[in-house]
């Protein structure tokens, strides 16, 4: 290596290393491109919370909705490349690169991958005046009666809009797709008896379940959830290979110098591993699953093939 292309080289490196040695030396401004006093805004502000502490640093959380998560995710894509302002990126990134073909940015060209923290585990329930006590028995109505049983949900183009696709897939019946504007409403309308069933996040139906107002069917997740232990997985139901949960991360503008990302990652496993974050997340309904750069990276790739085949496959659109 000529003295010139050694100096070309160190050139790079040398920057590169700095800024992650005083990474961070001013705020980190984490935008969420979700409703402001939901669960992601919670998972942010208790991530924040940590990180402010190992950094020294103020963690900044703003709320940034609209369009999807499309005004807020945008706002990060065009920001400076130095890791002060990151976004977390759920399902939607990739459901949104599908659905709307004109985004102002890449979905996956356009942002480096930090970190994975959580899952959000899906749950089927029925009201407990329902005949059916099983998944089995409820899928074997389905099937015995092809576009007649409800199932209500967030939609459409959602990720529990999905999952139901994957489901009837993965069963091959036909139910009826009831959209509602969120997991509430969808909840109202099975506890009301208007819906047959619901499929929502677990921090949307575990009060219910708890009261005995609802009669969970199965969960989403590969395993079973500690905090519905009797209740089987859609995989162990029949399904193998069944999985279908909400997941979160954090990624910053493409450009952003590895060290940073990885100093960033780093500080999130961190706080992932504290026993507090760890409570304050499952109470909200969440999973703690961190993945570094490389494995988030292959994981928002993932999701974005499978999700383009099932939407491909269910024509599923936002009209």
């Amino acid at each position: 290596m000529t003295r010139r292309l050694a100096a070309m080289v160190l050139g790079c490196i040398l920057p590169a290393l700095a800024a992650a040695q005083t990474f961070p030396s001013k705020p980190v401004h984490v935008v969420v491109p979700f409703a402001p006093g939901g669960a992601f805004d919670v998972l942010a502000r208790v991530i924040a919370s940590n990180l402010e502490q190992q950094w020294r640093q103020p963690v900044l959380v703003e709320t940034k909705p609209g369009a999807g998560s499309v005004v807020g995710t945008t706002f990060v894509a065009r920001a400076p490349a130095d890791g002060y302002t990151v976004v977390l990126v759920a399902n939607s990134l990739v459901i949104n690169a599908k659905l709307r073909p004109t985004l102002p940015y890449d979905a996956i060209k356009g942002f480096e991958p930090i970190a994975l923290m959580v899952n959000s585990p899906q749950v089927i329930a029925v009201n407990p005046s329902s005949p059916y006590r099983t998944l089995k028995e409820w899928l074997d109505a389905a099937r015995a009666q092809p576009g007649i049983l409800t199932l209500g949900t967030v939609g459409p183009g959602t990720t529990q809009h999905i999952a139901a696709e994957m489901l009837q897939r993965a069963a091959g019946v036909k139910l009826v797709y009831v959209p509602f504007p969120g997991g509430a409403p969808a909840v109202n309308a099975v506890l009301g008896g208007h819906v047959g069933a619901v499929l929502g996040n677990l921090s949307e139906v575990s009060a219910q379940i708890a009261a005995g107002k609802l009669r969970s069917l199965a969960v989403t997740t590969r395993d079973r959830l500690d905090e519905l232990k009797a209740v089987p997985t859609v995989a162990e139901s029949g399904y193998p290979g069944f999985e279908a949960v909400v997941w979160c991360g954090v990624s910053a503008p493409t450009g952003t110098p590895r060290e940073v990302v990885q100093r960033i990652s780093d500080g999130i496993a961190q706080a992932l591993n504290d026993a507090e974050v760890r409570q304050r997340l499952v109470v909200v309904g969440f999973q703690p699953a961190y993945l570094g750069p490389a494995d988030f990276a292959g994981h928002v790739a993932d999701m974005a093939q499978r999700y383009s085949r099932i939407i491909d496959d269910a024509k599923i659109t936002l009209e």
